[in-house]
C-alpha cells in the first residue's frame, strides 16, 4: 500500500495563454517516452464539465527543459490511456482486498 501524500498541483499555460490547473496523479514510462496523468481541478464557480477527465501529457525535453506535451496521435493516447488505466484500477483493485 501506498503512502498518502499531499496532493500535487501544476499550472499549466496553453498556446492562447490560458492558466489551468492540474492535479499530478502519477507518471508511466511506455515504450521509452515518459506520460504523465493529471485530474483538472474545479474552480469555484464553473459548471462541472462532463468531459474534464484523466489528462495525459507526455514529457519532452527542449534546450534541457522538461515540458509537457500533447500526444502526436489519437493512438498515442489511447495506448497511454489503456496503460494507467491498467494502474490505476489494479491499484484500487489492491486497496479493495
Amino acid at each position: 500500500m501506498s503512502e498518502e501524500s499531499s496532493p500535487i498541483f501544476v499550472e499549466l499555460t496553453d498556446e492562447e495563454g490560458n492558466i489551468q490547473t492540474l492535479e499530478y496523479i502519477m507518471s508511466l514510462e511506455i515504450d521509452g517516452q515518459e506520460y504523465r496523468a493529471f485530474f483538472p481541478t474545479e474552480t469555484e464557480g464553473e459548471d462541472d464539465d462532463p468531459d474534464a477527465g484523466l489528462i495525459i501529457l507526455k514529457v519532452i525535453n527542449e534546450g534541457g527543459e522538461e515540458l509537457l506535451s500533447t500526444c502526436d496521435t489519437e493512438e498515442e493516447l489511447l495506448k497511454a490511456y489503456d496503460q494507467f488505466a491498467l494502474e490505476l484500477f489494479d491499484d484500487d483493485e489492491e486497496e479493495n482486498s
